[in-house]
């Protein structure tokens, strides 16, 4: 697979859909933090250079291309879904809400969403279509992608000062070796997701290994 481009958005604009919304996710795996959302309409004449699915960019690229998004895209909005929505709603279920909020609260009213991944969230209030690995295939999915990435690694940042031990500002509450022997030495804090049970962390029991939970993961 190639960069992702601008293809899907041109084809859909010149059908008629003037503002073209790419969605994506950060956050779906952590046992702690909330999944962040990214939804961006770029201006089809002043396309940022250098966007790619931020997983594939270094952290300082990506906090780079973020601002440019910014500058030059027509709207972006970050929306965070809560632990407490994940729990709730599981992880699926709380993505898909706070991607619906994130096209709604978009200063421009989006005529068409291109959404990463196989899901189109509930009560979506324009036309879409879902794209498996579109943050590798669409410039705006991927736009989306580095903005949720940025916007939730800083929130972690921050939120590490709030609860430390347990190496938020490192991690982004992804299941390291380091985040599970904080776990084990000090208990969940109200960041983790209790839907997330690593085995053993979250039931009072604190003799685990790192190895009973997910390894780390960039999403």
């Amino acid at each position: 697979m190639g960069a992702p481009h601008f293809d899907f958005e041109r084809a859909l604009i010149a059908d008629g859909r003037r503002y073209v919304v790419g969605v994506d996710e950060v956050g779906r795996g952590p046992l702690a933090g909330p999944v962040g959302v990214g939804a961006v309409i770029l201006d089809p004449d002043d396309l940022p250079e250098g966007l790619d699915d931020s997983k594939a960019l270094s952290a300082s690229r990506r906090e780079a291309l973020a601002e440019i998004i910014y500058v030059k895209a027509l709207a972006v909005t970050i929306v965070f879904g809560s632990v407490e929505e994940i729990d709730a709603y599981n992880i699926r279920g709380a993505t898909l809400r706070a991607m619906a909020r994130a096209v709604h609260a978009l200063s421009l009213r989006a005529d068409y969403a291109l959404i990463d991944g196989r899901d189109i969230p509930p009560g979506l209030r324009c036309q879409s279509r879902a794209i498996v690995k579109g943050d590798g295939q669409s410039l705006s999915i991927a736009a989306a992608s580095i903005v949720a990435k940025v916007a939730r690694d800083a929130l972690m940042i921050r939120l590490d000062a709030v609860h430390p031990g347990y190496g938020f500002a490192r991690h982004a509450g992804y299941g390291t070796r380091a985040h599970i022997a904080a776990l084990a030495r000090l208990g969940p804090c109200s960041l983790h997701r209790r839907s997330f049970k690593p085995k053993g962390l979250f039931d009072g029991e604190r003799s685990v290994s790192a190895g009973d939970a997910e390894p780390f993961q960039n999403r």
